[in-house]
């Protein structure tokens, strides 16, 4: 891919939340058309062996501790990447967590400030680390992954619906905020995505999450990063301040 559309080569990509899953996948796609990928995660080993197999593959790839919920060790982290690297091209928010599975009135103060420390501060640490950079160099992408959640909120779920939402309407702000330049921040809102998480929940759960999306099957983590790789490029200039849906049609709005 590196060389075709939506080229990368010679750009530096942050993701976030990517020793696995949806970031891990992100991380693939960026680095295959040429980024320098910087595979952050709290779980440093983690994060240290996909970035090892990105290399494995002929790709540019390296790891970095990251605990987005830390404001102080993302300003640091950013500060060490952005000299190391010289200029953070890209940023792609996709830490996260969801939280405990219960009604609002069984969520103590803990299981609340757990989600939204990492889902909505952590997005909100990082665009902020990274934006003087952006903007001394009149350029950024950054792409923050939100969820259907954060549209439709769902049951038994508050703290990760709120805190999605927060993200999406973060985007939307900081979009207009940095208009002025080449600087370009959506949000991404998967629904139901085939990654290993899945197999937690019993097949009738995900049969019924299923059922809500009109394509008729869950969605899959090439699929979100496509998406992803389109708004992190040059060729995104004229999109900023929106929300893409990788719902199957799921989405209403």
């Amino acid at each position: 891919m590196n060389g075709g559309f939506f080229d990368l080569s010679g750009q530096t990509a942050v993701v976030t939340g990517a020793a696995r899953g949806i970031g891990a996948g992100i991380a693939r796609r960026l680095a295959r058309a040429g980024a320098q990928a910087v595979v952050a995660d709290r779980n440093l080993a983690g994060a240290e062996a996909t970035a090892a197999a990105l290399r494995a593959e002929g790709l540019q790839a390296e790891a970095a501790a990251l605990d987005v919920a830390d404001s102080a060790a993302v300003a640091g982290a950013f500060d060490n990447l952005t000299a190391a690297h010289g200029q953070i091209h890209i940023l792609v928010n996709c830490a996260g967590i969801a939280g405990k599975a219960a009604p609002v009135q069984e969520q103590s103060d803990a299981d609340w400030h757990s989600v939204l420390d990492v889902n909505l501060s952590g997005v909100f640490y990082c665009c902020r680390a990274v934006m003087p950079h952006m903007i001394a160099n009149n350029y950024g992408r950054i792409v923050n992954i939100a969820s259907l959640a954060g549209k439709e909120g769902n049951p038994n779920m508050a703290a990760y619906s709120a805190s999605k939402s927060g993200v999406i309407a973060l985007s939307k702000s900081l979009g207009k905020e940095t208009a002025g330049g080449d600087i370009c921040v959506n949000a991404v809102s998967p629904t139901v995505i085939r990654t290993p998480i899945l197999d937690q929940i019993t097949p009738q759960q995900v049969e019924y999450m299923t059922s809500k999306i009109p394509r008729g099957r869950t969605g899959t983590i090439e699929e979100v990063a496509a998406v992803v790789h389109f708004l992190a490029s040059p060729d995104c200039s004229f999109v900023t301040g929106q929300c893409y849906d990788v719902s199957g049609g799921r989405a209403t709005y």
